[in-house]
């Protein structure tokens, strides 16, 4: 018996191969023939967790509710970086002490502060007591068992970004105007977790209302192969079962993100953003770069990428050396100074600090696009983000696919 994560839309049929994803269809009735889910009634999402051997997989597969199925694996936090010349790499807050991404990507001088815009960040919980999220209503919830809070503090880190207030006279926040957040703890006090709590994290995210989505974590590969080596496994066996894992859990998330997409029909829907990773080496070989991973890399997902000032062209910006490639959208990762867990704040680099931001923009777009006559939806807002992505703040050298579309920038 193992444990598997089964993805259930309660309103239709679905596929029947284990581990599978696919468009969902129901029958018209009298009429006959087949109409999309999304054409019949919203999908109604449920994560649950089951122990299940080979033969109930196969049997489970078979319910008509089923969307998916997956073995657990490991997430955790995209780990800040650190990078020699410290703070030079990302210089350029301005002197009053402002995080500079604020300014990077326009929120500094937009109408718009991302009010009556519903916000979810999943990561290692908040610093609810921070000055930062004063005024904030903040809705916390565990899923990794280690209790509110975060002991951690790259949520806090990240929340601060997306919607933080002043800290000290400088703003860390792009979206301030944000009053609702749900703040869904889905890494532990240690920084790790598992995909199903990032799963049962999207969902109740989803159903809280959120209009944009936040998460600056990944799946473990690595160390789900060495986890289970180091529990006696031989390493083919134990490479076979991570591989086995992490295309199961691709094909969840995009199962997943073809029912949010199905959604949108029913309801305004969401922007779920998550960061590229920080796996790439440029620092040691240029062409040392790793390709976007999980969760960034699923379907529907807009993965974030870092930029940080260019030390060596004045008012232009460089991609990260850590930042992986072929990112959807680019956004400030170096130097940014955000809130610390117990007070003050402190600077961080990563696509982890870069994915907030987008957040935080999307946040703005939302309010923006609810000021004018367009439909306010996810795809909408999707659409302006990316089609307002800038190009001319770039280095000369910087490779596209390493920047995506632009940086993101703010309405």
């Amino acid at each position: 018996m193992r444990e598997y994560i089964v993805l259930r839309d309660l309103q239709g049929p679905a596929t029947t191969e284990p581990f599978g994803g696919g468009a969902r269809t129901r029958s018209r009735g009298r009429g006959g023939g087949l109409e999309s889910a999304a054409e019949v009634a919203p999908p109604e999402l449920r994560v649950e967790t089951e122990r299940l051997d080979k033969n109930d997989v196969r049997d489970i597969a078979r319910d008509p509710e089923v969307t998916a199925i997956a073995p657990p694996m490991p997430t955790r936090l995209i780990e800040p970086v650190k990078l020699k010349g410290g703070r030079r790499a990302g210089a350029g807050a301005a002197a009053a002490g402002d995080a500079w991404g604020v300014a990077a990507v326009g929120a500094n001088v937009s109408g718009f502060s991302g009010a009556g815009v519903v916000v979810s960040v999943l990561d290692t919980g908040i610093d609810a007591s921070h000055p930062a999220f004063a005024g904030v209503t903040l809705t916390q919830m565990d899923f990794s068992g280690s209790g509110d809070g975060d002991v951690q503090g790259h949520g806090t880190h990240c929340a601060g970004t997306v919607f933080g207030r002043d800290v000290g006279g400088a703003r860390i926040g792009v979206a301030r105007g944000v009053a609702t957040a749900l703040i869904g703890k889905v890494l532990g006090d240690d920084g790790g977790g598992s995909s199903d709590m990032l799963f049962r994290g999207i969902q109740w995210a989803m159903q809280g209302g959120a209009n944009v989505i936040s998460m600056s974590l990944g799946f473990d590969f690595p160390g789900m192969v060495k986890g289970l080596v180091a529990d006696g496994w031989p390493a083919d066996l134990a490479t076979s079962r991570a591989l086995e894992a992490y295309r199961a859990n691709l094909r969840m998330f995009d199962a997943l993100m073809g029912l949010v997409k199905a959604q949108e029909a029913f309801g305004p829907g969401v922007v779920v953003v998550a960061a590229a990773g920080n796996e790439s080496e440029r620092q040691q070989d240029p062409d040392y770069e790793i390709a976007v991973s999980l969760p960034a890399a699923a379907e529907g997902v807009v993965s974030v990428g870092a930029v940080g000032q260019d030390t060596g062209v004045a008012g232009k910006l460089s991609i990260a050396v850590f930042s992986n490639t072929f990112p959807q959208i680019s956004a400030p990762g170096v130097g940014i100074k955000s809130a610390k867990v117990g007070g003050g704040t402190r600077d961080l680099n990563g696509t982890s600090m870069a994915c907030p931001h987008v957040a935080g923009v999307a946040a703005l777009w939302w309010e923006a696009i609810r000021s004018t006559p367009v439909p306010a939806t996810a795809r909408t807002v999707l659409a302006k983000l990316l089609a307002t992505a800038r190009t001319d703040v770039f280095s000369p050298n910087v490779d596209v696919a390493d920047r995506g579309v632009g940086l993101a920038k703010a309405p």
